[in-house]
């Protein structure tokens, strides 16, 4: 690099965003390897009582409504921010925290309350499973992330001193991960 300010300020701004970003990473880092680990974390389930007769269309074009109705007539108190229809199954999300579940039996109507531990909340951070604000952080950090990786690249692409090694280390990565890609 023929510019000694133009690298500095890129190492500067390289390692500023790094260490911002920092926590974010970490949370990425240790609970994605735990959970391939075989650490995936637990939920606790505790029954909640629901009225006689309780029931919720799972296909309705207003069930965040409905579900705000169902649990005020049955006082329940809980704050959700959305709800994620799996069929059968509604959660209250986020789910990075205490939720309500609920389930559509031949049965009937179930509720539970869910409690994750904190491997699983933090898991259900790192699947954009948690608070709305959280997942809006989750996706500056995505942003932050590339521009670390490839500021971090450029940064060594353009000193003559690191271009070799740089491009070396990219070029091994990029094999690693084509070949292992390939045979996923």
């Amino acid at each position: 690099m023929t510019n000694p300010k133009i690298r500095k300020t890129l190492v500067t701004l390289h390692l500023l965003f790094a260490g911002f970003l920092t926590p974010a990473f970490l949370l990425v880092a240790i609970t994605g390897g735990n959970y391939l680990l075989g650490n995936k974390g637990t939920f606790t389930k505790t029954p909640i009582e629901l009225s006689a007769g309780a029931e919720l269309d799972f296909g309705s074009d207003i069930l965040r409504d409905d579900v705000i109705k169902l649990l005020d007539d049955n006082g329940i108190k809980h704050k959700f921010e959305y709800v994620r229809n799996r069929g059968n199954v509604v959660q209250l999300r986020p789910t990075s925290r205490k939720y309500i579940e609920l389930t559509q039996t031949d049965a009937g109507l179930t509720a539970h309350w869910v409690k994750p531990n904190l491997q699983a909340g933090f898991m259900e951070l790192h699947k954009g499973h948690g608070p709305t604000l959280f997942k809006t952080y989750q996706k500056i950090v995505a942003l932050g992330l590339i521009g670390v990786v490839l500021g971090g690249f450029l940064v060594g692409f353009l000193a003559p001193a690191y271009r070799r090694k740089t491009l070396i280390a990219t070029g091994l990565g990029a094999a690693v991960f084509i070949v292992l890609v390939w045979f996923a």
